[in-house]
């Protein structure tokens, strides 16, 4: 069981686009198995691979009905608006009322390198358009009116000092 490193806000890779992926093989099959065991640890719904530090098109996801994986995918078409609250592996702890079209049509390829070619709406189609932003370096907090922005930085920033304080408290007792 492999568990990945979750990048969080403030890294840079997370506001980076990925590359596509150029070859479908066990290296990126091995990833993928990662990235799921990773994602379900956290616990998630879905996980792009910038989010572990890979650079690539590619992202894992479980909507209720087991785990998938979807490679270059692209987003062709979307309708409708639907809010509803949203969270992140990336900014841990905190959620928003985020308005995104309700209904997308999904296209890339599985790890065997057959097209995949989805029509999805409501809980899937947002956790497809999620994933989707992060492999575009987009993260949640930049889908935020400018008051609920600084709101959530300043949340951020007492996270980032409460792990901090945590890791040199344990530091201290552990005589380092």
């Amino acid at each position: 069981m492999t568990i990945l490193p979750i990048r969080t806000y403030g890294d840079p890779v997370l506001n980076q686009a990925t590359q596509p992926v150029e070859n479908i093989d066990g290296k990126l099959a091995a990833l993928a198995e990662a990235m799921i065991e990773t994602m379900y640890r956290a616990p998630g719904v879905g996980l792009a691979a910038n989010q572990v530090g890979i650079q690539k098109r590619l992202f894992v996801y479980d909507a209720g009905e087991g785990p998938f994986v979807v490679v270059n995918p692209e987003i062709v078409e979307s309708d409708g608006e639907w809010t509803f609250e949203e969270g992140c592996l990336s900014v841990p702890g905190l959620s928003w009322e985020i308005t995104r079209p309700n209904a997308v049509h999904l296209k890339g390829f599985d790890l065997d390198g057959n097209e995949i070619d989805l029509e999805v709406d409501e809980y899937e189609g947002r956790v497809f358009q999620h994933e989707m932003d992060h492999l575009n370096g987009i993260l949640l907090v930049e889908r935020l009116d400018d008051d609920q922005r600084r709101a959530a930085k300043r949340a951020l920033r007492k996270v980032r000092l409460s792990n901090e304080m945590v890791d040199d408290g344990l530091h201290l007792l552990l005589g380092e």
